[in-house]
């Protein structure tokens, strides 16, 4: 059998299979025979058709489609074999079918062409003393207050207020519900997700839509009002972008809220410690280790940028369509462990948008792990045996009670260890240049820290079922 092979962008192999006459042959009167035994037809004992009888009733066409198939599978298996090619994923057919079941004659020589993806050729460049920028994040003490007032806000009492109205930093009982400030009459209905009943509503700026708190503060028990606000227009929700909206708020309660003194008795109360000292220092201690992580982090991330900078790598898309299955699996138990009902997102209809919208991420994420560990193959930085037993009993005292692939769990392992190693040399090797907080790229920050708002805001008013519950 003749292979002629071609090497194809997307770390694929390009294969033209010239099949021999009497192969073709073989097979076709294979196929024959195979039917004649197995088919059944009226006035004829199984395995007794005569053939030409079989040929009329089932069709040249069929027969040839199927000893046509064989004669591809069977062949692309030997043309790899033969070749030596290291493939991963199944073949893809170039040539068309029904081209080929027009030429296709038994007993003639019969060529197609296919392709495999092979291990994608990691080009590495110049890896050896890369020299990067990362972000130091400092330990900020004002941390530690923060996490104790809100400590103490989570610990705070309820107490009844009826002399006075609606101040800063109370808690009101409200009924409320939102309708589109233009419309009128019969359009002014109810906007969907913007009511409550008995809802506990904190009175602080930035916790709701810009102008609804406001508008409440200066209230009475008991008092009515129609509070109209703005919504911005990157609000999450397209109807309400941008929108003018018209709350009808009755304020049922109002509360404040009386605040326990941070001294060791809240400590205590509040954590495993003794003393509002020892609580401070363990806050302390933990925000330091998490500014130092972060900005390790932050050195890691900016390496594999360089490194893939000076890298080429064109993954495979067998390699791509399971990073695509890894990361829908991973988001569908993340939902599933915030409550969501994955069944609703994930659909027939949505995943396909779902995986094209993760296939940058997707190819982000094979590059990073193919550049290091290439990295750590050229450095025998592969961890040992040791190392590896070590880490697998560890996960599996994590993973006790649960199903896994040992042998998958041995290879993401084995690769999860070569890439920290490689991310060690790369550092070690490098030069990092560490730069203050918001630095490098403030912008995105900026676009973060909004977006991050915004959501926060549309979590917050659209609390109907919570109210209600309340």
């Amino acid at each position: 059998m003749k292979v002629t092979q071609e090497k194809l962008p997307a770390s694929q192999i390009g294969l033209e299979i010239e099949i021999p006459a009497e192969t073709s042959k073989q097979v076709y009167e294979k196929i024959v025979q195979k039917l004649a035994r197995s088919i059944k037809l009226p006035g004829f004992r199984q395995g007794k058709v005569p053939r030409h009888i079989l040929l009329q009733r089932l069709g040249a066409q069929r027969i040839k489609a199927e000893a046509l198939e064989e004669l591809i599978q069977e062949s692309l298996k030997k043309a790899i074999e033969q070749e030596s090619i290291d493939a991963i994923g199944n073949y893809q057919l170039k040539s068309s079918i029904d081209d080929l079941l027009e030429t296709y004659e038994p007993g003639k020589v019969l060529t197609f062409s296919a392709s495999v993806d092979v291990a994608p050729v990691v080009e590495l460049g110049e890896y050896q003393g890369l020299q990067v920028k990362a972000e130091q994040i400092e330990y900020d003490p004002a941390q530690i207050d923060e996490t104790l007032e809100k400590q103490r806000q989570a610990q705070a009492t309820l107490v009844p207020v009826e002399d006075r109205p609606v101040q800063m930093g109370d808690v009101a009982v409200v009924d409320y519900e939102g309708r589109f400030t233009e419309a009128e009459g019969d359009e002014a209905e109810v906007i969907e997700g913007t009511q409550a009943t008995d809802f506990q509503m904190e009175i602080e700026a930035g916790k709701f839509v810009e102008g609804l708190v406001e508008g409440i503060v200066g209230m009475n028990p008991g008092e009515s009002k129609e509070v109209e606000v703005q919504f911005p227009e990157d609000y999450p929700r397209e109807d309400l972008a941008g929108k003018a909206v018209t709350f009808s708020v009755t304020l049922k309660e109002l509360k404040e809220k009386e605040l326990p003194e941070l001294d060791d008795e809240f400590a205590e109360d509040a954590s495993e410690f003794e003393t509002m000292a020892e609580l401070r220092e363990s806050l302390a201690s933990q925000y330091k280790e998490r500014a130092e992580q972060e900005t390790q982090d932050g050195i890691e991330a900016a390496l594999v940028e360089a490194l893939l900078e000076v890298a080429t790598i064109d993954p495979p898309e067998t390699m791509i369509e399971q990073e695509l299955d890894t990361i829908l699996t991973q988001t569908a138990m993340q939902m599933q462990q915030y409550g969501i009902d994955v069944s609703a997102l994930f659909n027939k209809d949505n995943i396909p948008q779902m995986r094209e919208q993760s296939r940058p991420e997707a190819i982000q994420k094979l590059q990073e792990s193919l550049a290091l560990l290439e990295v750590a193959k050229r450095e025998s930085l592969e961890p040992n045996e040791e190392e590896i037993e070590a880490e697998m009993k560890s996960v599996m005292e994590e993973l006790s009670g649960q199903k896994y692939d040992l042998e998958r769990l041995r290879s993401y392992i084995t690769d999860d260890l070569s890439k920290k190693n490689a991310l060690e040399w790369l550092q070690d090797k490098a030069t990092v240049e560490l730069v203050p907080a918001g630095t490098l790229n403030p912008e995105e920050d900026e676009e973060t820290d909004s977006t991050s708002d915004a959501t926060s805001n549309a979590i917050d008013v659209e609390a109907e079922a919570v109210g209600e519950e309340e």
